[in-house]
Formats: C-alpha cells, structure tokens, sequence
C-alpha cells in the first residue's frame, strides 16, 4: 500500500482544486502561489500521476485530479464535521443505553423520535440484550433491566409496577363464538414466552379460575416474537401489558379478559456508576422515566401474589 502524501500537499491540492488556481489557493492559506505549485508538484510526483493541467491563466484539473479532489474534498469535510461534533462549543454528547429487545422495540425505540427533536446535540446509542445483570460492557451508560432491583450498582431507578394480560386478535377470539370463557383461552394456542411459563397458572390462583393450560403451541424467547405471531391471527399469550400497549392501540390486538396478573418483577433503570454525573446521562434517564409513568399508571399497586 502507497504511504499517504503528507498532508500540508493535500490542503495545497484541496484548495486549488476547489478555486482552479494557484492564487486564489495561496490567499486562502496564507502563502505564495510559488509555495502552493510546489507543493502540488510535490504532490504529483509522490503519486506519480498529473493532477492539474497548466494553462496560460490559471488551472484546471486533469481527470484523475478531478476524481482525486472528490474523494480527499469529502475527506476534509468529514474530518471538520468529526471535529466540531466531538470538540466543537455545540459538540453532540453520547448516551449509551441498553435494554432488553422487547423494551427497546415496543418502549423505547417508537419514542426515539420525539427524544432526538427535544435534544439534538444527544446521540442516543440504543443496544440490546436478552438477560442483563451487569455492565458486562463498560462502554454502556444505562441499562433498562428486568427483574426484582437487587444489583450492586449505586443509581437503580424502579420504573414502576407491572401486569401480564392475555391477547389475542379480536378474530381469533370471535372464533370461540359467544361468551369467550378464559378457561377456553388457556385452553387454546398458547404462546409462552420463555421465563414467564407460569404465568397462566398465577392468574388461575389469583383469581381462582381453575385454568387447564394445554400444550403450549410455541415458546418464544422475547414478548416481541410472541406479540408478533399472535397479531398475524393464531394464539393467545400473556405479556406486560406495557409490552402489548401500542398493539392494543392501534387495534392489532385485543384484551379479551378483564384478568390481570401483577407481576412482582419489573423494569428499572440502572446508571452505570462512571456515568452517573453527566447532564446527558440525567436526561435520557428522566426521559425513560417519563415513558413508564405513562406506561405503568394502572398497575400502580405493588403486586402481592406474584412469586
């Protein structure tokens, strides 16, 4: 690989590209024309190759100048953009925020938008997860774990209590005909979501139902795969209703039960101690925060049955 021509030759060579001349070249750059024509001549020897065609006023670029002052142009220009993003007086500021896949799908990801009009200069890095515990990567600012809170970090925020409910699409259950029991539901195509298998029989006890769950007919290992497959028309599952919200907004899926299981396990916010005295940290947690106060209203009263 050729070594890079140094760099003073390359500003030289930007410059005249950009005004054809050798000139106006020098006035930008504070030096002599003679300086610049070196320097490209420099240039063109080190890449063994004419980059500028000399004409009695002025230059113009030959064809491999001309494709040459593209590629170093953007060159500059990403490097002045790198510059005054990372170092610049309105620099953007990074956040790095993961959540399991479910919370960053169904929670976090369709309120992205509103987040970055509200805060420009944050770049919000959102990564996933299936289980988390830890800051198993110390580049990560805040996790959104599910769980009881019990973890060693100093920040923890509870985002507020949770329920599981079951759903379905509203044909699948006009299929039953009427008086849909949830006894028939539990009795139907159940997709269990890994990690919450008895689900079914904690709201049977709960409410005292006497539920006969058959075979599952999938197990998925994410409430966004199940909530994917019940809303293309087959099955029933059990998820956080926070999970099921914008399904159930938009009229992709229905609760067809008034049951309701309080889940003692919920979602917290955990700050990563090196992070926790950034502004920019502080700002996205009040953000999530604010999202599970909408969210978790409801499901207020801390759950008693859940074990």
């Amino acid at each position: 690989m050729q070594d890079l021509p140094h760099v003073t030759w390359l500003k030289a060579f930007d410059s005249a590209a950009r005004h054809s001349s050798f000139a106006a070249a020098a006035n930008e750059l504070g030096l002599t024309p003679a300086a610049i024509s070196q320097q490209i001549r420099h240039l063109e020897h080190h890449l063994d190759a004419q980059l500028f065609k000399r004409l009695p006023r002025g230059v113009s670029l030959t064809d491999a100048g001309q494709a040459y002052a593209q590629t170093i142009g953007k060159s500059f220009e990403d490097m002045a953009r790198a510059t005054s993003g990372l170092f610049g007086k309105n620099r953007t500021r990074v956040v790095r925020l993961r959540a399991s896949i479910s919370c960053a799908a169904l929670v976090i990801g369709p309120q992205l938008a509103a987040f970055k009009a509200a805060h420009p200069d944050i770049l919000l890095q959102l990564t996933t997860s299936v289980w988390a515990d830890r800051f198993d990567d110390e580049g990560l600012d805040i996790d959104i774990r599910y769980g009881l809170g019990n973890w060693g970090e100093a920040q923890i925020v509870h985002l507020g209590h949770e329920s599981a409910v079951p759903v379905c699409r509203e044909d699948y259950a006009q299929s039953f005909g009427k008086g849909l029991s949830i006894q028939a539901l539990a009795a139907s195509d159940v997709v269990q979501i890994i990690g919450s298998e008895t689900d079914w029989g904690k709201l049977s006890e709960l409410h005292d139902l006497e539920l006969k769950v058959t075979t599952d007919w999938l197990k998925a290992d994410s409430s966004l795969i199940a909530l994917q497959t019940v809303s293309m028309g087959q099955g029933v599952t059990m998820v956080l209703e926070s999970f099921a919200r914008q399904y159930l907004e938009q009229g992709l899926l229905i609760k067809p039960s008034p049951y309701r299981l309080p889940k003692r396990r919920s979602h917290y916010l955990v700050v990563n101690d090196r992070a926790r005295q950034k502004e920019e940290v502080r700002l996205v947690c009040n953000w999530v925060q604010s999202l599970y106060q909408g969210l978790t209203l409801a499901d207020a009263t801390p759950p008693q049955d859940d074990r």
